[in-house]
């Protein structure tokens, strides 16, 4: 590839050490779990669907590590993915190649634009687009002026980010609604997909669907690095979104120094809550949808005797991504939970209804990170800005209060601006 002048890359420090460490190398981090021959060439490339139709999504794709289904933990990914990120920052589009086909054997090049869409399932696409933008579009934040004493007054201002990355695992179209549509809802001028190469087409294809133009065929931490710091073909953005297995999300949290991140969304995880007597064919397919994601996913069956609260205490120690309350007392539980990505209520509420259709998001915490913060929402695209305005009379009334805790802090200098 020829080199060519970089755009506007995120930091010019001098990168981490690129050097891999012993046992951390990259046959742990490639998309199919093994060394793999390196592939010629050097082409970054935007992913689109085929002439004629989608790509053919291979039907075990579930189960490599960079799709989202299975999210495996590689051991201390870290090590590895630190030298792939500071290549990528350094080398630019030469080392997301590099790393593309050293890791997931597969030359990078550029799928043809012509996209159909009658291998897709359109409708199915459309109507779980559909109830995303209904339900985020209601999230929408409202603005707020407040005037908080005389000569005081503070707005609030809600704003889209201009640019997002989202990463899709292989081929789950699924992700891309789930991570895309809100974005568009919140108006986020710029949208990056990136999505391993198998499957890419397909992705490319749902993106058209949904209005998304940039899409590239570029997985793993590489991925993550040419999204958060720029290459010479793909500008930096502003936040990353979605899921990934261990080196993805091991890489978004290595970036979050520099870049914005939604969360780590890693292997999946159900706690089903039922009555020893409820069915137990449907607490199966509770268990048997997530546990079919990997190895590395986690379920687990609360039976609810007679102390609720005791059911309850287990179900907020796990913290998990996904609860399904099945029986009598579900409601009873439903408004007191607090630890949870998202709480399933009922028979008829099965988990993966929400994994694809009913307009909920599936991007949600993983690894007791449901303690302390939920799944993506609008506001997840959004930040908002905080105005103040302050009159004359405002900072005369203000003054004892700025000169008083300034003189406590012994900062001068704000205290003296009190008095104009």
């Amino acid at each position: 590839m020829q080199r060519r002048a970089r755009p506007t890359r995120r930091g010019d420090r001098d990168p981490a050490d690129a050097r891999l460490a012993d046992g951390h190398g990259p046959r742990e981090l490639g998309a199919g779990g093994g060394a793999r021959p390196r592939a010629r060439g050097r082409h970054l490339v935007a992913a689109a669907a085929p002439r004629g139709g989608r790509g053919q999504l291979d039907p075990h794709a579930a189960r490599r590590e960079d799709g989202a289904v299975s999210r495996a933990i590689v051991p201390d990914p870290s090590v590895s993915v630190e030298a792939i990120v500071a290549d990528v920052r350094e080398r630019g589009d030469h080392a997301v190649a590099d790393w593309s086909n050293r890791l997931d054997g597969t030359a990078l090049e550029r799928p043809q634009r012509a996209v159909a869409y009658g291998d897709l399932p359109v409708e199915a696409v459309l109507a779980a687009a559909r109830n995303v933008r209904t339900w985020h579009a209601a999230q929408r934040p409202r603005d707020l002026v407040l005037e908080v004493s005389p000569g005081v007054t503070l707005e609030r201002r809600w704003a889209p980010l201009r640019s997002v990355g989202v990463y899709v695992p292989t081929g789950l179209v699924s992700s891309l609604i789930m991570t895309a549509v809100p974005a568009k809802e919140a108006g986020v001028e710029r949208i990056v997909v990136c999505t391993p190469p198998r499957g890419a087409a397909t992705v490319a294809a749902a993106a058209a669907l949904l209005g998304v133009e940039e899409v590239w065929a570029i997985g793993g931490a590489q991925a993550i690095a040419a999204m958060a710091y720029g290459t010479e073909s793909i500008a930096p953005v502003d936040k990353i979104v979605g899921p990934g297995g261990g080196a993805v999300n091991a890489a978004k949290l290595f970036v979050s120094r520099d870049v914005a991140i939604d969360l780590p969304a890693g292997p999946s995880e159900v706690v089903v809550v039922a009555d020893e007597g409820f069915d137990r064919a449907i607490i199966d397919q509770e268990l048997a949808a997530q546990l079919e994601h990997g190895p590395d996913s986690k379920g687990h069956v609360v039976w609810v005797g007679d102390d609720l609260d005791a059911a309850l205490e287990q179900v907020e120690g796990h913290a998990a991504e996904h609860v399904a309350l099945l029986g009598p007392r579900a409601e009873s539980l439903a408004g007191r939970i607090r630890n949870a990505g998202a709480v399933f209520v009922g028979p008829y509420a099965p988990v993966p209804a929400g994994d694809y259709a009913t307009g909920g998001n599936h991007v949600l915490p993983t690894g007791g990170w449901a303690r302390s913060t939920g799944g993506l929402g609008l506001e997840s695209f959004m930040k908002c800005v905080t105005v103040q305005r302050v009159t004359e009379e405002g900072l005369a009334r203000l003054a004892p209060t700025i000169e008083a805790l300034a003189e406590l802090e012994g900062l001068e200098a704000h205290k003296r601006t009190a008095r104009r």
